[in-house]
């Protein structure tokens, strides 16, 4: 049997960390970083891991809104939505996350853009 995205990403502490890069990231993104302006940083680091976590194959940690739901109003742009996902990228390669891996991830953010982008 192969091992779940999850376990290939390093498990929780791993993700945790990935996340934590991610959201730092997204605070010094001029392109989104007014986003996150106002934003409870601890508590964003710790959603965006249970959100990764959960969403990885690990366990269902996640007790936040959905993604439609929680970007409802926002109007984020496709800009804006790629500077995620590419903050998403340059957190994986900084914590040495492989090529397959860093694709996979990619492709699950990438799946949820209906979900986000102007709704």
């Amino acid at each position: 049997m192969s091992m779940s995205l999850f376990e290939r990403l390093g498990g929780s502490e791993a993700i945790t960390k990935i996340s934590s890069d991610i959201v730092d990231l997204h605070l010094s993104n001029r392109s989104i970083s007014n986003r996150f302006a106002k934003s409870d940083v601890n508590k964003l680091k710790k959603t965006v891991s249970e959100f990764f976590i959960t969403g990885s194959g690990g366990p269902n940690v996640y007790k936040g809104a959905d993604m439609l739901a929680a970007h409802k109003g926002m109007n984020i742009s496709a800009v804006e939505f790629m500077a995620v996902l590419d903050d998403a990228l340059e957190a994986l390669q900084k914590n040495g996350i492989g090529q397959r891996e860093q694709e996979e991830v990619l492709f699950i953010l990438y799946s949820m853009r209906s979900d986000i982008i102007l709704v």
